[in-house]
């Protein structure tokens, strides 16, 4: 079974892909930054949980995983990056500063734990790295524009990575969900289509990873019909986009 870093586990789909990997017989080392919420596993699955409490916002704290997973395991086979935010922006306020707390967590955090988990998986069995993105990035959406743009440039650094990484072996897929209930869907205000529970959505991408593809999408007439809209006309995109605002306005 493979050695295994997953961020984000501490909740949402994050905690259901740590229970599937477990439950298979890997071992884990378990991101999050709330250790109370990833100790019960430690007891539940003796000898596969390492706790790599952290958050991928600080450098630091990421090097210091590293550090200790080379420790424990001496590489990596598996790293599933899925630690993640959301904020959306509010027409007419136009907010910065939550563009950069967006951005900083669900891209400078995937660059950041990029950096520390490849010498490990350079080391590691026929080594797979997994970022989960957004289907998002397929359409603009009203008030994504934080979320989408963080998620969008995850997408371009991972197909950029999965070509300058192959001569070294090293498989990359991405993950481009629909809506998955969590913690932070939740707070949304706008309904979601084809919602999945976080159980089932780790559970797709589990059973898909052997096959290593480079992309894994759900739910499938959801996804597609995203792509589908993306590829209207610009002016064609903007006119839904600006129906789908009124009517969220309502």
């Amino acid at each position: 079974m493979s050695r295994c870093w997953l961020t984000g586990a501490s909740s949402g789909l994050g905690a259901a892909l740590a229970q599937c990997l477990l439950e298979q017989g890997h071992h884990v080392a378990l991101g999050g930054r709330h250790e109370q919420r990833l100790a019960p596993l430690v007891e539940q699955f003796p000898g596969q949980v390492l706790l790599a409490v952290g958050d991928v916002d600080d450098p630091i704290q990421i090097a210091r995983i590293a550090a200790q997973i080379k420790a424990a395991w001496g590489a990596l086979d598996l790293v599933i990056l899925n630690a993640g935010t959301c904020e959306y922006l509010e027409p007419g306020h136009f907010d910065p500063a939550m563009v950069e707390r967006v951005m900083r967590t669900n891209f400078l955090g995937v660059s950041q734990c990029l950096a520390a988990a490849l010498p490990l998986l350079r080391a590691g069995k026929r080594p797979h790295l997994v970022v989960v993105g957004s289907s998002v990035t397929w359409l603009a959406l009203p008030r994504a524009g934080a979320y989408g743009a963080s998620k969008a440039a995850v997408r371009y650094l991972v197909e950029s990575q999965r070509i300058d990484l192959a001569h070294e072996g090293i498989d990359v897929t991405l993950v481009s969900p629909g809506f998955i209930d969590t913690p932070l869907t939740r707070r949304n205000d706008f309904p979601m289509p084809q919602l999945w529970s976080a159980e089932r959505a780790a559970r797709h991408i589990v059973r898909h990873l052997h096959r290593r593809p480079l992309e894994i999408n759900f739910p499938g007439l959801f996804t597609w019909v995203l792509r589908v809209l993306g590829r209207l006309p610009p002016r064609a995109r903007l006119a839904l986009g600006r129906r789908l605002a009124r009517h969220e306005q309502e």
